[in-house]
């Protein structure tokens, strides 16, 4: 009975000896992340089925608001410290901390994925991160409203209304309606970019060494916003005063909310007062909208990079990014993955594809300029004194040049 009992205590050692042992080997990545919608909750369901599959892994979700990212991860690449992970916006801005994707990937991974999205994330011929969904730029409008005034959205591409029969539109459903302004108005630079883009210009020139925006395309985009605040179909609280324009939406306060697909959750999950829906963006020289997306990278100074290569593979699988972009109501990057069951808002989505399809490659390739997220504040500035009258369009553009391509010499020498 001694026997067996010593017997059974040298098994239950060994026992507790290895799990000790497989725990102290387990690795844990780092993954720092933000969150614009439900994609969170969707993400910490998809890393529960890895750890399954990878019982070594363990991934530890470091969530910041978005506005501190691109702080936060300069803070840690300076300490020594990336994560092995990390949601990126605009690649270049950290390109050279991060891990080049080729050697374990191969370049040609990225052709799976829609064109527009390649330059964002090859870089000197490397492929330095891999997207994790797309987005576009659009329209959300107030269906109520609009049907009181009587007035019908485009129901096809080729019905898009013009700039001029836009503002015509709006006028009618605000005078007809109990919105007050006709359209709330992200205080961003990239969805005022949309203008641009609609207009005819660009951002950056074809090779990226210098600012194209000093045109008249730039100027007539700048005369437009203005035009829109000044007959108070904008309100001026949103780009002059810091107001929300979701919460004036949301409050029936305007009849549209320029924004884009990613707000499609905010407000299934918010609006219960009014029938809402996507419309056709209106068109100046050209119909437009603005490639926007997340990215997924690791980096070389990372715990963990061949593990976080194999998570990044796992995750911008097919099965698995079709997964992610419909249960999160994304836009997925993938060839592949084109046509999603969504539960919510199919008509919506094929509305903002749409959008992404007729625009120009520079709205995609110009957002991926290395330095596209340092100027944008500074434009928007401009913007800003534009709307307050203190500088003619044609000055603003003037004044965009010459800040944009001073910012372009000093980070390029």
């Amino acid at each position: 009975m001694r026997k067996r009992s010593a017997q059974l205590l040298v098994v239950l050692v060994l026992l507790l000896t290895v799990g000790s042992a497989a725990l102290a080997q387990k690795k844990v990545l780092d993954f720092l992340w933000f969150t614009d919608g439900i994609e969170g909750e969707v993400l910490k369901q998809i890393i529960a089925d890895y750890e399954e599959l990878h019982p070594d892994i363990e991934i530890n979700i470091i969530e910041v608001p978005f506005q501190n990212l691109r702080t936060r991860l300069q803070t840690m690449i300076a300490g020594g410290t990336p994560p092995d992970l990390a949601r990126l916006v605009n690649v270049g801005d950290f390109a050279p901390a991060l891990l080049d994707l080729t050697p374990y990937l191969g370049l040609e991974y990225i052709e799976d994925f829609v064109p527009s999205t390649h330059r964002n994330v090859v870089i000197d011929g490397k492929l330095m991160a891999v997207p994790m969904d797309v987005t576009a730029n659009g329209i959300i409008y107030n269906k109520d409203y609009f049907a009181q005034a009587g007035v019908e959205v485009p129901q096809t591409p080729e019905e898009a209304w013009t700039w001029e029969e836009f503002i015509d539109k709006l006028q009618i459903v605000v005078a007809n309606s109990p919105a007050r302004f006709g359209l709330a108005y992200d205080f961003t630079f990239h969805r005022w970019l949309t203008l641009l883009y609609q207009a005819g210009g660009q951002l950056f020139t074809d090779d990226w060494k210098a600012i194209a925006i000093n045109s008249p395309a730039g100027e007539r985009a700048i005369e437009y916003f203005v035009e829109l605040h000044d007959k108070n179909i904008i309100p001026r609280s949103i780009w002059l005063g810091g107001e929300n324009p979701n919460t004036l939406f949301r409050a029936g306060l305007t009849a549209a909310h320029w924004c884009g697909n990613w707000m499609l959750t905010n407000y299934r999950d918010n609006i219960d007062n009014f029938e809402w829906g996507a419309m056709y963006m209106p068109y100046e020289a050209r119909r437009s909208s603005v490639l926007g997306g997340k990215y997924i990278a690791t980096f070389k100074d990372a715990k963990y990079p061949e593990e976080a290569v194999e998570f990044i593979k796992y995750f911008t699988s097919q099965e698995v990014n079709a997964r992610f972009c419909r249960d999160s109501l994304f836009i997925s990057p993938r060839l592949d993955n084109a046509q999603l069951d969504y539960e919510f808002g199919a008509e919506m989505f094929e509305i903002f594809s749409n959008e992404l399809a007729v625009s120009p490659p520079v709205a995609g390739s110009d957002w991926a300029h290395p330095f596209a997220g340092r100027i944008g504040d500074d434009f928007r500035e401009i913007i800003v004194e534009a709307l307050q009258h203190e500088l003619t369009p044609r000055e603003a553009v003037e004044k965009m040049e010459r800040v944009g391509n001073a910012i372009l010499e000093e980070y390029m020498n």
